[in-house]
């Protein structure tokens, strides 16, 4: 809803040296977050007697999950992921949900998905995965474009290569890695997302094809434009893509 609502830590684990999966408890334990799918939530939080920071994520875990959520978070040497990642267990952090934070809604209605996806950008991705791959009616083909730094940076790989094996054919994953170390045994891409890459791993823009991008500021600057601006401009703009295709999550 519109108002803060405080939710404890219930539990942290490692995903990779600076990725942490956060679980946060709800207030009654037989319901579930109930986001729609791909929405984030806004968490608050700081040092005492600083002023509180703000940050949008979006949850990993599905309304299947009841009685708590889960967040995948990049941590920071500051701000609010270095303030959750020294919080104990049982801690509160304050959560809230505004209607500006859904991007786009399930069925998303479309043939093709392209996903972009950068470090944690993943997260509203594996949503919306969720989604299409678990809907028995559903037959969008997913072609997922994943840029990590190197390979054990690679999050929820597990996840995406059990999704590959179960669906040949629906999810075409490939990944690009920016500072894999020269002569490992790393046989995918290299470097970062390029016009070339975009080309190799997504189909031509058509009317029944959409585009979902998360990922650092970077990234946005490249791609598509800032994630605050409607006007879509970068690489995909330059590709024939226009803004009512392309989601800035």
């Amino acid at each position: 809803g519109e108002e803060w609502v405080a939710a404890p830590l219930l539990g942290r684990a490692d995903l990779n040296h600076d990725t942490r999966l956060f679980t946060f408890g709800l207030p009654d334990p037989g319901k579930p977050l109930g986001l729609s799918t791909c929405a984030c939530i806004l968490a608050r939080g700081g040092a005492e007697g600083a002023e509180p920071v703000v940050r949008p994520y979006t949850p990993v875990s599905t309304n299947a999950l009841l009685g708590k959520f889960e967040l995948m978070v990049k941590v920071y040497s500051g701000g609010l992921s270095a303030h959750l990642d020294g919080l104990p267990i049982g801690a509160p952090v304050a959560f809230k949900h505004i209607q500006f934070n859904v991007k786009t809604q399930y069925p998303f209605g479309r043939r093709r998905l392209g996903m972009l996806a950068g470090g944690t950008g993943i997260a509203p991705m594996i949503q919306a995965l969720h989604a299409v791959l678990g809907s028995a009616d559903d037959s969008t083909v997913v072609d997922l474009l994943y840029g990590s730094k190197t390979e054990p940076d690679i999050l929820a790989r597990d996840t995406l290569d059990a999704w590959s094996a179960a669906y040949p054919g629906r999810l075409n994953v490939t990944h690009v890695l920016s500072h894999e170390p020269a002569g490992s045994a790393w046989a995918g891409a290299r470097g970062f997302i390029s016009e070339p890459l975009l080309r190799q791993a997504l189909t031509p823009p058509d009317a029944d094809s959409a585009l979902f991008v998360c990922g650092p500021p970077p990234m946005y600057d490249l791609l598509c434009g800032p994630r605050g601006e409607e006007e879509l401009t970068g690489l995909l703009a330059d590709m024939g893509y226009t803004a009512g295709q392309v989601h800035k999550f």
